[in-house]
């Protein structure tokens, strides 16, 4: 039998400053709950908003995946490897930190803000050599479906990160049902609505909700919201 893991949107830690509003599903940075550590090794699921300019100074990390998708605006990534990009809405990109990696986050909006989330994924294996990935969506492939942008291998439709996980977007324009197929046997799915309202099993989730499905292969929804976007990411929950 599917088990089961509610968060819904106000019980994320709010951290609101002169430069960041950042909701968080888990614990990070000076947010610390134990009952919120990580949902199998999906280790981070912040919806930040970054004020016009500002963003996060150069900084280290080692040994995690580190996806982050604009929602609107634009970030600009600089970092030790020699990358400098500007990642906008409709893109997305993945550092696979490995053996070290320092870099800067700031939003390239000067005059607004820029809303992306950021996700923190364990790795397979340690110490690899790290790299940066930047991929633009085909907007296409996630109308009205589930479609996978994240996976252990890399494709035309896809970047790959160092772990047994898959990310999944869909962009909904009418009520409907979808099925979803757990990747990999072990992995478990947890699914965040980034805007509108779905049901699950007979919970509604609206957006800022999510939803962690573990020891089934496969669960059913619906779109109850004329309009929805809704992100699963799929990984193992024990690694």
């Amino acid at each position: 039998m599917a088990k089961y893991i509610y968060h819904k949107e106000d019980s994320r830690h709010h951290e609101y400053n002169e430069w960041l509003d950042s909701k968080k599903t888990f614990s990070f940075s000076d947010y610390y709950n134990p009952k919120r550590m990580n949902f199998g090794a999906l280790r981070v699921f912040n919806d930040d908003i970054l004020h016009a300019g500002k963003g996060f100074g150069r900084h280290p990390h080692d040994n995690m995946e580190i996806i982050s998708i604009p929602l609107d605006g634009s970030l600009i990534h600089k970092d030790n490897l020699g990358n400098e990009q500007v990642v906008t809405a409709g893109e997305i990109q993945v550092m696979s930190t490995g053996s070290g990696v320092f870099h800067s986050e700031y939003n390239h909006e000067q005059a607004t803000t820029t809303r992306f989330l950021q996700i923190w994924i364990y790795p397979s294996a340690l110490n690899v050599t790290p790299k940066y990935t930047r991929l633009a969506l085909n907007k296409e492939a996630f109308d009205n479906q589930l479609s996978a942008f994240i996976a252990p291998e890399a494709d035309t439709q896809t970047a790959a990160v160092q772990q047994q996980a898959w990310m999944s977007l869909g962009t909904f324009n009418h009520t409907r049902t979808f099925e979803y197929q757990v990747k990999q046997s072990g992995n478990g799915a947890y699914v965040y609505v980034i805007s509108g309202q779905i049901e699950i099993d007979g919970q509604q989730l609206s957006a800022g909700d999510a939803l962690g499905i573990s020891e089934t292969n496969a669960f059913s929804g619906k779109i109850i919201s004329p309009e929805a976007e809704i992100l699963v990411t799929d990984v193992p929950m024990t690694f």
